[in-house]
């Protein structure tokens, strides 16, 4: 685990005070937790000058008050980064990331799609898996829909 505790150190002296905290699980993966505010610079270093160059998806969590986006990145196929940020649900903006790693352009909009995080700076916020009559502004990850609610909200009459 030197490799991994190598990576903690450099994000501690470069976050500092953006750094919520910081874990090593298990050999070959790190879990960080970040400030939303500290999204784009904590990106361009872990890709730029860590070398966290592989993103393998982004995923979004419903916690309640809040929506966990978590962007899970690889180094050189050994280390797995999951760096993490809460956004309000009320205002669920955050900044794209597409200009640093336009793979994430997808995952973007997918985030977008189901659970309703607006990713500024993006392209294309299109809708990507809901279908043409999707309700506006109903997000189906969100956990104030239920399964039923959204098959009453999206069945034609």
């Amino acid at each position: 685990m030197e490799k991994e505790n190598e990576i903690v150190e450099k994000l501690k002296d470069f976050l500092k005070e953006n750094l919520v905290n910081v874990t090593i699980p298990k050999k070959r993966r790190i879990l960080v937790y970040i400030k939303k505010d500290a999204l784009e610079e904590a990106m361009e270093y872990l890709v730029k000058d860590l070398k966290f160059k592989h993103l393998s998806t982004i995923t979004g969590v419903d916690l309640g008050e809040e929506i966990e986006v978590i962007y899970h990145l690889s180094y050189k196929g050994s280390i797995m980064l999951s760096a993490r940020l809460a956004v309000s649900k009320k205002n669920p903006n955050i900044p794209t990331i597409t200009d640093l790693i336009p793979g994430a352009i997808l995952y973007e909009r997918e985030i977008h799609d189901l659970l309703g995080v607006k990713f500024e700076g993006h392209p294309d916020l299109s809708p990507l898996i809901l279908p043409e009559k999707w309700p506006k502004g109903v997000y189906p990850l969100r956990k104030e829909y239920q399964l039923k609610h959204l098959k009453e909200m999206t069945s034609e009459k």
